[in-house]
């Protein structure tokens, strides 16, 4: 049985190559754009979509086949062609260069997965079956993204900012902790849920750490 290792990677910035122009390559393209990667594709036709974000220079577009080499300088690459001869020589080039590399046709030669995400703002929630079952991912995401709704996107950005507020204004990461977890254990996520939540002054955050801190 695989096993992978979740983690979040930041890509902003980094060179991400997709050897593919099909719909599946979109998918990942839009993914890709979300984590603001520099994309490259490297693939003789693409959809209208890619066709127009390239047209808007928000992806580079490589137009021929894939050719051995083409990968240098990537930091990870989707392999996302119709054809598992074409999936297996970018898999193997990727792998020899230390690449990380996933192959949208088999799982079993992938070193990553990209999983199915509710995202909420900073908030995501990343599903994964290891490529067993893509379809119940989907379910259960659907699942996840009517617990979570879209008041977990202020919630997580009013954590964020008072996280930011008490390490500016507390030195000790004991007390910062606490302060924290204090945080967590208020009304907010309700307040926002009905429509009582109103983002605090800096008069509001400075008096609540004040005194919050008096009981730390």
């Amino acid at each position: 049985m695989e096993r992978y290792t979740p983690i979040f990677v930041d890509i902003s910035g980094k060179s991400c190559y997709v050897v593919g122009g099909g719909r599946v390559a979109e998918r990942k393209i839009k993914g890709l754009l979300h984590a603001e990667a520099q994309i490259k594709v490297i693939s003789p036709e693409v959809t209208p979509t890619l066709q127009q974000l390239h047209h808007d220079s928000r992806i580079q577009w490589l137009a021929r086949s894939y050719r051995n080499g083409d990968l240098r300088g990537a930091f990870l690459v989707y392999a996302a062609t119709d054809h598992s001869e074409v999936n297996t020589a970018v898999v193997q080039e990727a792998e020899d260069a230390g690449i990380l590399v996933n192959d949208a046709i088999s799982s079993e030669q992938s070193n990553f997965i990209t999983p199915s995400v509710v995202r909420r703002g900073r908030l995501s929630i990343a599903i994964s079956t290891a490529g067993a079952g893509p379809v119940a991912a989907a379910e259960i995401r659907a699942t996840l993204e009517q617990q979570f709704g879209d008041e977990y996107e202020t919630y997580i950005e009013f954590l964020y900012q008072m996280r930011m507020e008490v390490k500016a204004r507390i030195s000790s990461p004991g007390v910062r902790g606490k302060l924290l977890r204090r945080l967590t254990e208020m009304n907010v996520l309700e307040d926002i849920r009905t429509g009582q939540f109103e983002w605090w002054t800096e008069e509001q955050i400075g008096d609540w750490i004040s005194h919050n801190q008096e009981d730390v």
